[in-house]
């Protein structure tokens, strides 16, 4: 089985790297009250995290050239 490196760069380290920022904004910043739904627990701030980061990795629509319509 091939691996192919452009999927895995597109999508699974973006998903990888926000799951990675959500355990550290929960270790560094997290709420130890836990009055804070999301940063309380650091099972959801990595889940919260790791959306983000495939939300990101979604290509977003290319604008139309401004000169064109001139």
């Amino acid at each position: 089985m091939k691996i192919d490196k452009a999927f895995l760069l597109k999508r699974i380290l973006p998903v990888a790297a926000g799951a990675s920022l959500g355990y550290a904004y929960y270790y560094f910043i997290g709420c130890t009250s836990g009055t804070c739904p999301i940063t309380s627990n650091p099972w959801i701030s990595t889940i919260y995290g790791g959306v983000a980061g495939f939300i990101i990795s979604f290509p977003s629509k290319k604008k139309a050239d401004d000169n064109a319509a001139n």
